[in-house]
């Protein structure tokens, strides 16, 4: 499921909020430990010089065995009950530990940093943590004082060494601190994800409802609609989206304006164009006419009528063209559309062009090949493409032209090739492009404008859902293949089998 903008913004904001909260819950953590220690420390900060001064007999003779056994015995008995949290070590001159006033064993290091003892011992700034004896690496907060030297001696006789954060403190204090942390850490963790989403899901949404809205604008913007159809509540001046939906409505705005003064240019060209087609035809006709009464009659001057009369065929067809293709360019759907059999019409256009033309009908029977679309533009869009072929073929030998149906697809193919000069390279270009060949119009080498037989095929391919497009000649000469969708095929075949 892809989620939204709106919402991976808010899950983002949300887990940036949830980690700055965990880092800083971190960070609190260990300055309120930090603060806890240095209270303690103060605290207990003079523990090891009572000790000293008012159990000399506990502390004496550290380094020299166990003459003090007893009253040291008493003292850790005395101590454990006041305050089970501690533990009492008594170290030599070098910081080694002497004596631990509790269960043998249980000093897994023997050797004291003193430089932490004598930052203590000089004030230094609390809180200090200094060698933990029960822990290989640990350091833990301490009260330090030094014996008293005796008569004789060089060096200091040793210090008393209470670690103020012992093994039985931890025991205690670590479940409940522990347990109290994830309790409180769960709670403010799950109030803060539904203040944060709640809080950030309204705020995100508010902040991005105009990208909302104008993404739908975009999405909903049609060509031919009103300028005002778009309209919705503007975003905040000033900002980006204002500024992006101002620019859209501007680029809309102007896309209108430019494709109805296109359209308006287009619908005055066609009207222009079937006026004058439809005025050359009456006196063309007429003309025609009086070429053949003439030509019939007077047997001295056929010849020059016979040449004007194949140039006035020449106009006529032309305009005729011109009129049926502006005919063709304002027309939209197919107004008549029936079934048909595409096999028959192809046999009988042929058949037609038999009669007086090097037409063929080649390749192996397609069987019932059946359309849907308007027969009679069928049928002029095939008398257009084998005329054409037949014009420009460049040979009066019978089978020159030649018409092969057949079926590729979801399409019918129906494939005319001469063996002419073939096709102007732009020409060619258009229609493997798909690009309208009226537009703009191809003007010959000699003077005029041309392919309109071949634009009118094209206009009627289109209109019926196929498309006209040229294919190789190895031999030379021009193939050209005519699309049209089977009946009942939902859609063209691809570019890719067209071109096969």
């Amino acid at each position: 499921m892809k989620l939204s903008f709106a919402r991976r913004l808010t899950l983002a904001l949300s887990a940036l909020l949830l980690g700055y909260g965990a880092v800083v819950a971190s960070i609190g953590r260990q300055l309120e430990a930090a603060h806890e220690q240095e209270a303690l420390q103060r605290l207990s900060h003079g523990l090891a010089r009572h000790i000293v001064e008012h159990w000399p007999e506990a502390t004496t003779g550290a380094a020299g065995g166990d003459a003090n056994a007893a009253a040291r015995a008493a003292l850790m008995r005395m101590l454990v009950s006041v305050n089970p949290g501690i533990e009492v070590y008594m170290l030599d001159a070098d910081g080694r530990v002497a004596s631990y006033l509790g269960e043998p064993g249980m000093v897994r290091r023997h050797q004291v940093d003193l430089q932490a003892v004598r930052s203590f011992l000089g004030g230094a700034k609390l809180p200090l943590r200094g060698t933990d004896p029960m822990s290989p690496r640990g350091e833990k907060i301490f009260s330090a004082a030094m014996f008293p030297p005796r008569p004789g001696d060089a060096r200091p006789p040793g210090y008393l060494y209470v670690v103020l954060e012992g093994q039985a403190r931890e025991q205690v204090a670590a479940p409940l601190g522990l347990q109290r942390t994830w309790q409180t850490a769960s709670a403010v963790a799950a109030l803060a994800l539904a203040l944060t989403l709640l809080l950030g899901a309204f705020v995100v949404r508010r902040l991005t409802r105009p990208l909302r809205e104008l993404a739908q604008r975009m999405h909903n913007f049609h060509i031919g609609e009103g300028a005002a159809s778009t309209a919705e509540t503007p975003a905040p001046r000033g900002d980006e989206v204002h500024t992006i939906a101002t620019t859209f409505e501007t680029m809309a705005a102007r896309i209108r304006q430019q494709l109805a003064e296109q359209a308006k240019h287009d619908r005055a060209h066609r009207e222009v164009m079937a006026g004058v087609a439809h005025d050359l035809r009456t006196p063309l006709t007429a003309l025609h006419g009086n070429l053949e009464a003439l030509a019939t009659h007077d047997a001295g001057q056929a010849r020059h009528v016979r040449a004007a009369l194949a140039q006035s065929d020449k106009v006529r067809r032309l305009t005729q063209q011109l009129f049926e293709l502006a005919t063709l360019q304002t027309t939209g759907p197919v107004p008549q559309r029936e079934r048909f059999r595409l096999d028959e019409l192809v046999a009988d256009v042929v058949q037609k062009f038999e009669l007086h033309a090097p037409v063929a009908l080649g390749g192996p029977p397609p069987g019932r090949v059946e359309c849907d679309g308007d027969l009679q533009l069928i049928e002029r869009a095939l008398t257009n493409l084998i005329d054409n072929s037949v014009r420009h073929a460049g040979g009066p030998e019978p089978g020159e032209v030649r018409v092969q149906l057949q079926c590729v697809g979801r399409e019918a193919q129906v494939l005319v090739e001469d063996r002419g000069p073939g096709l102007p390279a732009e020409l060619s270009r258009r229609l493997d492009a798909g690009i309208n060949l009226r537009d703009a119009p191809l003007k010959r080498p000699g003077g005029g404008i041309g392919g309109l037989g071949l634009a009118i095929v094209q206009r009627i391919a289109a209109l019926h859902g196929g498309a006209l497009r040229t294919l190789p000649a190895p031999q030379g000469g021009t193939r050209l293949a005519l699309w049209l969708p089977l009946a009942g095929a939902d859609a063209p075949a691809a570019a890719g089998e067209r071109a096969a």
